[in-house]
């Protein structure tokens, strides 16, 4: 069997796009307002932003197409990096939260 999540994988993004239109359409009006140069908030961020996104999603093409957008917006090595780190911290604290419901949930489920 070959490696899942090959970056080849996207030139299948045209034919899931026509085996889906209506849903293919509403997706791309979405990733184009999220992803618009004319937002308050800069293009380089808005990549920075992806990518953290794309690291507490595991989304390995979302983090191949937006780090080399984030090159092309101007964003650093060492921003990357960071962004890496703010990301694993709020994925950890995400761990914690649902753990405090998962707490509350096994306290009313036995009768605490």
């Amino acid at each position: 069997m070959s490696a899942y999540q090959q970056s080849g994988d996207l030139a299948l993004a045209r034919d899931l796009m026509a085996l889906a239109p209506v849903e293919a359409q509403a997706f791309l009006g979405l990733k184009a307002a999220a992803e618009r140069g004319d937002g308050v908030i800069p293009e380089k961020y808005r990549e920075l932003i992806s990518i953290a996104v794309a690291l507490t999603t595991q989304c390995a093409y979302c983090i191949d197409v937006h780090a080399d957008n984030a090159a092309r917006a101007g964003a650093t090595r060492e921003e990357i990096a960071e962004t890496a780190f703010i990301a694993a911290a709020l994925k950890a604290g995400a761990a914690v939260g649902h753990g405090l419901l998962a707490l509350r949930l096994f306290d009313e489920a036995s009768g605490r």
